[in-house]
């Protein structure tokens, strides 16, 4: 088992990791190592005791708590504060016992109580051994008769080695331009990111790694980690002022609150999290297995080629105009074929219609049958738009419940793309969002929903709450994913997909339940290519929805563009009654290729040869599990002459073995290719992709 205890300590060790943490001599649970997995039980290092040595900070401000409360002379930050029905705000915690549980994924659970309020708390590990991960979450229970008021609980406390600088790299970006890495010293006092939109955000990703500023994709002691969480969420980097850098993770307690009555619990979200010595590209391979193992509803499944008619028609959708653009994706490959918004009741343009989740009299007369029927009979599965979260002024469903929607009573209801959002943390509305939904995927053959949600939160009210208004925040997210997971149930074929005018809720939370992410609605290549690359440090290429579009086509070839969505799950937006005769046949070949090369690219490891952040000419590859093949992107944006590329250095190859490159003449060693290099000469706006075979 890989959680070992000793009286009052705990080891959990993973394939190449350690966590240890235990209970010190003046009672405090506290944390002791976080590391490279040692050869004995014995190496590990005993819980540090601090001890008073001036009035301003003592033992208790110094001491590296594994989850602190706001209780006492400690000024660091505190990860839950509470209130007592009699106004104490002074949580103090004592360990109370521990268990261990074993199975597939082994846990440690230690319970922590109040010494005088009926209030115990439960810190959850559980080891992902493989995937050198730690998962840790937090539940309080109110034992009492009277309510407790939650201000803050956070998921997790991460402690970093003491006395050294650390780096944070985290993902930065707005609507349209998400995902672009930033890396900066943390320096003395707290470094915030969070997310106050009711979403994970196109702001910031609550992925995190901590390094000491000498670390590259391939080599150097870095810490990572994600919130498994679709909602408001806060990351706080703090160094304390005697060296100590620490992370805390978890549900944002901007405006939050929870009444917890009676004999409830609350349960945070997951916070994971791991170290590894081999650099950044070593973390990202190490949360990309485990969402393939651990997270995607169909795990390692090759998802299809699919077309998305958004582009060619617009709100101008009838069963005609998609008949026919089916018959020319089904022409060039296509697998998949989606129909994306202005199917739906009155849905002329965005501002009616949104709630009303059946087909269009007038656009469709007989229903969705004949298309799809058309579809599947071409050899495609159908798939559909839908943004069941909002709700137009100017539709049946607000005009029967206006006040379904987030607001408050006395104050205008701000409109967000002419839209108003549905409170899914009402029990009615989400009734009514699984009866049309299911209504839907019963009735007709659908294989694929795009989940959109256009709008961010405003006047975020809930009068008639259970509790607290302010657990609209939690409550909210919860209805969501019980809505989708209700729907899964019911309909375990359909593959999901998770959109939020592009990437504004990528997060582990929703991956629980989506297949797929819709990265951005900015399609251009060039663009993507930077997006793209932030989004590889978190997720794997299987959960990356990548277009193929007219967007940028007057400087980039179709090569271009299609290579660089090649690099996730393929998919054609672009108009395909406008393309020539030769995008059509040349789009064929792409898309022939890509189906070769699939399983390697989402299932495999993932390399950032050269990084679009520091080059105008980047290189990403991708290797099987077995290292028998990989695959090969290069592009070059824009670069004055003259210019020559530098050497690609390939990896993840077995450097004794051999290797055949496309388009080099004689195979060489996996360590002659890593280390000597690959010469490839591009032009501006050029692009290449090349096959790796091991040669038996």
């Amino acid at each position: 088992m890989p959680i070992h205890s000793k009286p009052n300590y705990w080891i959990l060790e993973t394939d190449s990791t350690a966590y240890s943490l235990g209970v010190n001599s003046h009672g405090l649970l506290t944390h002791a190592y976080w590391g490279k997995r040692l050869p004995s039980q014995n190496d590990y290092p005993e819980t540090p005791v601090m001890v008073n040595w001036e009035s301003f900070n003592n033992a208790a401000h110094l001491t590296p708590e594994e989850y602190p409360a706001y209780t006492g002379m400690k000024y660091v930050e505190p990860d839950i504060l509470v209130t007592f029905p009699d106004g104490v705000r002074d949580l103090v915690l004592h360990f109370e016992d521990a268990e261990l549980q074993a199975g597939e994924k082994p846990e440690l659970h230690v319970h922590l109580r109040d010494d005088h309020y009926p209030v115990q708390l439960t810190l959850h590990y559980r080891v992902h051994e493989a995937q050198d991960l730690i998962e840790r979450w937090v539940s309080i229970h109110n034992l009492g008769g009277d309510p407790v008021m939650i201000e803050r609980i956070f998921s997790a406390l991460w402690h970093l080695p003491p006395g050294q600088d650390y780096f944070l790299s985290h993902l930065t970006g707005n609507w349209n331009d998400e995902m672009h890495l930033r890396r900066e010293l943390l320096t003395y006092g707290s470094k915030i990111l969070e997310s106050r939109r009711l979403t994970t955000s196109h702001q910031h990703n609550s992925w995190f790694v901590i390094d000491h500023g000498n670390v590259d994709e391939d080599h150097g002691e870095v810490w990572f980690g994600v919130l498994a969480w679709s909602g408001n969420w806060k990351l706080t980097a703090e160094v304390t002022d005697y060296a100590a850098t620490r992370l805390h993770q978890g549900l944002n307690d901007w405006d939050f609150a929870w009444r917890l009555n009676q004999g409830e619990t609350f349960t945070t979200p997951s916070s994971l999290a791991g170290y590894t010595p081999d650099g950044f590209s070593s973390a990202s391979q190490k949360l990309h297995d485990y969402a393939r193992e651990h997270v995607l509803p169909h795990g390692k499944m090759l998802n299809k080629v699919l077309y998305n008619s958004w582009e060619a028609t617009f709100f101008f959708v009838e069963e005609e105009s998609q008949a026919r653009l089916a018959e020319m994706a089904a022409s060039i490959g296509v697998e998949l074929f989606v129909v994306d918004d202005g199917w739906f009741h009155k849905r002329d343009n965005d501002w009616t219609g949104l709630g009303d989740w059946w087909p269009d009299e007038e656009k469709f007369p007989h229903g969705l049958a004949p298309l799809i029927q058309k579809v599947n009979s071409l050899g495609m599965d159908f798939g559909l738009w839908i943004e069941p979260e909002m709700v137009n002024p100017d539709s049946d469903l607000y005009r029967a419940y206006p006040d379904w929607v987030i607001h408050f009573p006395t104050r205008q209801r701000s409109e967000g793309r002419n839209q108003l959002i549905l409170n899914l943390a009402r029990q009615n509305v989400r009734d009514y969002l699984i009866e049309k939904i299911d209504h839907l995927l019963s009735e007709y053959n659908i294989r694929f929903i795009k989940w959109d949600m256009n709008r961010h939160v405003s006047e975020p009210g809930f009068m008639d709450s259970p509790g607290d208004p302010r657990e609209i925040w939690v409550r909210y997210v919860q209805g969501v994913y019980s809505v989708w997971r209700e729907l899964a149930r019911r309909h375990p074929e359909v593959v999901w997909q998770s959109c939020s005018g592009g990437g504004g809720r990528a997060d582990f939370g929703i991956l629980q339940l989506a297949d797929q992410i819709w990265v951005s609605d900015n399609t251009d290549a060039i663009a993507r290519l930077s997006i793209q690359e932030g989004f590889s440090r978190v997720f794997p290429a299987n959960t990356m929805e990548a277009w193929v579009t007219d967007a940028g086509k007057d400087i980039l070839p179709l090569s271009f563009r299609f290579h660089a969505s090649m690099c996730g799950v393929l998919g054609i937006g672009g108009n395909l009654m406008l393309w020539s005769p030769d995008d059509i046949a040349e789009a064929a070949k792409w898309i022939d290729t890509y189906k070769d090369i699939r399983h390697i690219i989402q299932l495999g490891d993932l390399y950032r040869l050269r990084c679009v952040s520091h080059d105008n000419c980047p290189a990403i590859q991708y290797v099987s599990k077995d290292q028998a093949e990989s695959v090969l992107f290069a592009f070059r944006t824009y670069m004055p002459e003259p210019y020559r590329l530098s050497p690609i250095y390939l990896r993840g190859l077995i450097p004794e073995a051999m290797y055949n490159v496309e388009g080099c003449a004689t195979p060489r060693t996996g360590a002659a290719w890593m280390h000597d290099g690959l010469q490839i000469d591009l032009n501006n706006f050029q692009s290449t992709l090349r096959l790796i075979k091991r040669v038996e």
